[in-house]
């Protein structure tokens, strides 16, 4: 699996499904970020830019779809993909056994 790195490009929307994926593991700390984000309020807008790298002056559609999309995979991160990582010991590990 991929090591989180914040450079890593960053996907319209992310993937949609109830497994754990390298680009979850790849973009853990964008969805950390968008967590966080959220938490205190900072501005979709502010969140697309800086975190996701795209621009909502010049592509608002795209932006707050990559915003949304990314926010809620973060959320199923944080309320359930969580464990799948844990089963295969961390980010960048090798499958330790059934992930579900």
């Amino acid at each position: 699996m991929s090591r989180p790195r914040f450079d890593a490009p960053i996907a319209d929307q992310p993937p949609d499904s109830d497994r754990l994926t390298d680009y979850d593991e790849l973009h853990l700390i964008h969805y950390l970020i968008l967590l966080d984000a959220e938490r205190d309020g900072v501005a979709w807008q502010e969140v697309a830019r800086e975190a996701l790298g795209i621009d909502p002056a010049q592509e608002p559609g795209r932006a707050w779809r990559a915003h949304e999309t990314h926010l809620a995979r973060a959320k199923w991160m944080a309320n359930s993909g969580w464990r799948q990582l844990l089963r295969r010991g961390g980010p960048g590990d090798a499958p330790g056994g059934d992930a579900d």
